[in-house]
C-alpha cells in the first residue's frame, strides 16, 4: 500500500540543506512531487526583488516573498489533492509560519526545521555557488529560534550527511504534524 499523500514544509536559513534534504526526502516516498519556493521566486523575470540586507523584508521584495509562499502553497494543495505528497522548501520564520497555516488552512501538515549550528551554515555557504550566509546566517538563525523554537520537528543536520538527515525525518515523522 503507498504511503498517504501529505504536504510536508522543510525549513530553515539559508545554506541548512533545505533544497538537497526536501528533494531526497520526495524522492524516497512513494508518490510525491518537490517544490522549491526560490525556483517560483525566479518564475518573475521582471520585475524581481530579492530581499536585500539582513533584516525583516520590506516592500515589494516582502510582497514578491509572500507570493511566492502563495503559489508553493496552491502547488501543494494541487499535488496532495492529486494524492502525491508535496515537499515544499522555503525560509518560513516568524509571520511567515501564520501566512504558511493560512494559506494550508484546513490540511493538516508536516513542519521540519533544520537547525544546524551558524558555523556550519556559514561553511556549507561558502562551498556552494551562491554566498548569503556571512550576511544572513546569524540574523536569521536567531530569528528561527526565537520565532520558532517548539514548533515542528527540529534536526539538528550538522554532523549528518544528506541520507542520515532524511532517515532521521523519516524516523520521527510523527513529531512534526501541524493542523491548520
Amino acid at each position: 500500500m503507498p504511503d498517504p499523500a501529505r504536504i510536508i514544509v522543510v525549513t530553515g536559513v539559508q545554506a541548512a540543506g533545505k533544497t538537497t534534504v526536501g528533494r531526497l526526502l520526495a524522492e524516497r516516498l512513494d508518490r510525491a512531487a518537490f517544490i522549491e519556493a526560490d525556483d517560483l521566486q525566479r518564475m518573475i523575470v521582471a520585475g524581481r526583488e530579492w530581499v536585500g540586507e539582513a533584516g525583516p523584508p520590506q516592500g515589494e521584495a516582502a510582497a514578491q516573498l509572500r507570493l511566492r509562499l502563495h503559489n508553493a502553497c496552491l502547488l501543494a494543495r494541487s499535488f496532495y489533492t492529486a494524492r502525491f505528497s508535496a515537499v515544499l522548501d522555503d525560509i518560513v520564520i516568524g509571520e511567515r509560519f501564520d501566512h504558511l497555516r493560512a494559506e494550508l488552512q484546513g490540511l493538516p501538515f508536516h513542519l521540519v526545521v533544520l537547525a544546524p549550528d551558524v558555523a556550519t551554515v556559514k561553511s556549507r555557504d561558502a562551498a556552494r555557488g551562491k554566498h548569503v550566509g556571512e550576511e544572513w546566517a546569524d540574523y536569521l538563525d536567531a530569528e528561527l529560534r526565537r520565532t520558532m523554537t517548539g514548533v515542528g520537528m527540529w534536526v539538528d543536520s550538522a554532523g549528518q550527511a544528506v541520507e542520515e538527515t532524511v532517515e532521521e525525518i523519516l524516523r520521527r515523522f510523527p513529531e512534526c504534524l501541524i493542523e491548520s
